[in-house]
């Protein structure tokens, strides 16, 4: 059984301060960006709580400016869920759908996150300044992510091994 070998040359061994620089997979750092953006989307409403009269609202029924029902607590659902299935849409979803469905909802939430200033005062400008900031950022790290996918290019061996018919051969065990 071999042991890995260090990326550097072998004449050439690490120093003590050298930090070996993985290359993360875009599927790992969209899942751990969603995840993030779930913590802080949690975070963010439970925080809320804490203004005052928020909670005297909720036990009388209202949220914002809206009546408890079940489709508004349907539409707050939904609005958890979605990024919440990202992570693991993320990690499982093929490369090109993967791609194309960060995208689209990345774009969609930006101008979903930054509705959550309407309505809010003076008084409370960075609690959500900060907040939706973060959001954004997050957001666009995600965007960024996704749109920089990168691409694989196909050598002429590669390409000529993939027009052969037959399967492949079993690797043979020593």
């Amino acid at each position: 059984m071999r042991t890995p070998q260090s990326h550097t040359a072998p004449g050439n061994p690490p120093s003590q301060s050298t930090l070996e620089k993985l290359r993360i997979p875009v599927h790992a750092k969209l899942a751990a960006a969603w995840t993030s953006f779930m913590f802080l989307y949690v975070y963010v409403d439970i925080f809320n709580f804490y203004k005052p009269g928020v909670v005297d609202g909720i036990l009388n029924g209202l949220v914002w400016r809206f009546d408890v029902s079940s489709t508004l607590l349907t539409i707050m659902l939904a609005s958890v869920a979605i990024p919440a299935l990202m992570v693991m849409l993320s990690m499982t979803l093929p490369a090109r759908v993967n791609r194309a469905t960060n995208l689209v909802v990345a774009s969609l939430y930006i101008p979903y996150s930054v509705f959550n200033a309407a309505g809010a005062t003076w008084e409370w400008a960075f609690f959500y300044g900060l907040s939706i900031g973060i959001e954004v950022l997050i957001l666009a790290f995600i965007l960024r992510s996704a749109w920089t996918w990168p691409r694989r290019t196909a050598s002429p061996a590669t390409l000529a091994a993939s027009l052969d018919s037959g399967p492949l051969p079993a690797p043979q065990q020593a």
